[in-house]
């Protein structure tokens, strides 16, 4: 699978949010389109088939330390050694 690259995914979060944001679910057929295809092309970029799961997986691809992701506390701490090694 293509993996899209983090700058794009940023992008493409920041245009979800914006138009759900502004409502675009009850505006203008433009609006809802332009919802309709960010959507799609979230889902596309992470191989995902729901647009929740495209968020969630855009989210986890992209760097940095966020609240609702704890793989770098996972990574930091250190594996308890065998007693006598």
């Amino acid at each position: 699978m293509l993996m899209a690259h983090p700058v794009v995914l940023e992008d493409l979060i920041a245009q979800y949010e914006a138009l759900t944001l502004l409502g675009a679910e009850e505006s203008t057929p433009q609006a809802r389109q332009r919802l309709a295809d960010i959507s799609y092309t979230l889902c596309v970029a992470t191989g995902t088939r729901d647009v929740d799961m495209a968020l969630i997986a855009a989210r986890h691809r992209l760097s940095g330390a966020r609240p609702e992701d704890d793989s770098l506390l996972q990574a930091a701490v250190p594996a308890e050694q065998p007693a006598g090694a």
